[in-house]
């Protein structure tokens, strides 16, 4: 099966960060995409608000460079998400697990020199 997504859009929030017990980070953030279309003549906009982490190095470089409103489009896979919330409430989410990203925009990106091919980053870099 196929599962790939890209968005472009601005953080809603600024990187939360953890490392797994392997060290490996992991970073957490919401993106804003928003879709702006005429119906009858009249201007609608629509915004969507999805969550999204980052792995490893992705992870590292995003929260060195990324803050709240930065502008960046992402590429990865949706996941689906179950849990149980306090309540004993069963709670679930579509998030986005980042494998690619391209910091767009973005005066705290890496200038040349540090620059990390175009802006762009992978898990794979």
């Amino acid at each position: 099966m196929f599962n790939k997504v890209v968005l472009v859009g601005n953080l809603t929030r600024d990187i939360e960060m953890r490392y797994a017990q392997s060290g490996s980070a992991i970073g957490a953030s919401a993106i804003a995409v928003t879709r702006r279309f005429n119906a009858n003549g009249e201007q609608i906009e629509e915004t969507c608000f999805i969550d999204i982490s980052f792995y490893g190095r992705t992870a590292e470089v995003a929260n060195q460079y990324l803050t709240k409103g930065s502008k960046v489009l992402i590429e990865g896979r949706l996941r689906f998400e179950r849990w149980s919330d306090q309540n004993g409430q069963n709670r679930s989410k579509h998030s986005i697990q980042v494998e690619n990203m391209e910091m767009l925009g973005n005066s705290n990106a890496p200038q040349q020199g540090g620059n990390f091919g175009n802006n762009s980053f992978s898990n794979n870099n």
